[in-house]
């Protein structure tokens, strides 16, 4: 945009703005995610499916129905969610619950639900609904949000659909632990409570790893993975990394996806990139999140009221965090925890989701008022 949006109150000389800059982001990075899917799951949706586009079109398909629902969320006051936050806050605890009864496995691992012939996965509905809870409960109590005891209650009210989603999906409770740490920071005016806070979470957090094994070796994996046999996948991943070079191999001309790096189209599709297309291509990526995040940036400050800000900031930790996580873990930084690319990795729930979540973000950019010159 040619103007800084301003919220402004001047009558007749403001008119209404719509973040297109986001909207082009967006679009773009789908349209990216799934010329590399396409590039990276070929061959192995060839051998699986005898169909080279087996993935390519579940994504493209589950890609149009989240644009549907980004544009439909979009044209919906983002107001209304003032009043329905509660019921979709326990709306995701149940679903996310019934995954410990009813889950059904997929890949080794029971985070899915199926019903009739749609299967989803209800962690990441959890994100955007404790977005939108906890963005209702601090608009409603914003002066008592510097008092340490109302912070620790606000936290307390995420920690049971934090552990419920954790018993099945330690990365993503992590991440939406992540979101609600950072709604708390920056509507907390007291920095102190929240080091606080932020020290005891990590302790937890500690604790937690520690008490199952299987979390546990992760560490060990992670510190040294030529030792383990699970280490493998991550070490064709940074084998890929360092093959890129530069510019990269070539769009679809990767070795590793050929068998060598298992299910390269999930968590680990940034290795893919930076082999066919090299620390340009890499870099390329992480400047487009950042333009994104930078959007969110935009549309917080010059928010109409705090709960839009506060949407905005919740869906802007969202994707930073889980950019975060899963380059570092490609890049082995950190522990392996399974945390997908967002917009770009295979996954039918979390795209719906992250396109849910730019609607509400667009239905706040569509509050802001631009200053007439």
């Amino acid at each position: 945009m040619s103007r800084s949006p301003k919220n402004r109150k001047n009558g007749e000389r403001q008119i209404k703005y719509f973040d297109y800059t986001l909207l082009f982001i967006i679009i773009f990075l789908v349209g990216f995610g799934l010329v590399m899917l396409y590039s990276t799951s070929s061959y192995n949706s060839q051998l699986k499916f005898d169909d080279s586009a087996f993935y390519f079109k579940k994504q493209l398909s589950i890609s149009l129905l989240g644009f549907f629902c980004m544009f439909v969320i979009a044209r919906i006051d983002y107001h209304i969610w003032l009043k329905f936050s509660g019921l979709v806050f326990l709306g995701a605890a149940v679903l996310c619950t019934s995954v410990i009864f009813a889950g059904t496995n997929l890949n080794g691992s029971t985070r899915w639900l199926k019903i009739g012939p749609v299967t989803f996965q209800p962690s990441e509905a959890a994100k955007i609904a404790v977005i939108l809870f906890l963005a209702t409960v601090i608009n409603r109590i914003p002066k008592k949000m510097g008092d340490f005891f109302t912070v620790v209650k606000v936290m307390v009210i995420v920690l049971p659909i934090v552990g419920i989603v954790a018993y099945s999906n330690l990365s993503t409770a992590i991440i939406i632990l992540g979101i609600a740490i950072c709604l708390i920071f920056v509507s907390s005016p007291k920095y102190l409570q929240f080091i606080i806070m932020a020290g005891v979470v990590v302790a937890v957090g500690a604790i937690f790893i520690l008490l199952e094994s299987y979390r546990a070796e992760r560490l060990k994996i992670w510190l040294n993975p030529e030792a383990y046999e699970k280490g493998y996948q991550t070490l064709q991943g940074l084998y890929a990394i360092g093959s890129g070079g530069l510019f990269g191999k070539g769009l679809g001309e990767s070795m590793q996806k050929l068998g060598f790096l298992p299910e390269a189209q999930n968590d680990m599709i940034f290795s893919i990139i930076c082999e066919e297309l090299g620390l340009f291509g890499a870099i390329c990526v992480i400047l487009l999140f950042l333009l994104l995040i930078w959007r969110f940036l935009v549309i917080a400050n010059n928010a109409p009221d705090l709960f839009g800000a506060l949407i905005a900031v919740g869906i802007m930790a969202h994707i930073a965090i889980q950019v975060i996580l899963n380059i570092a873990v490609v890049t082995n930084s950190i522990p392996n925890t399974g945390v997908t690319l967002p917009f770009i990795s295979y996954g039918g729930t979390s795209v719906v989701i992250l396109l849910a979540e730019m609607g509400l973000a667009l239905s706040v950019s569509r509050g802001i008022k631009l200053e007439k010159v």
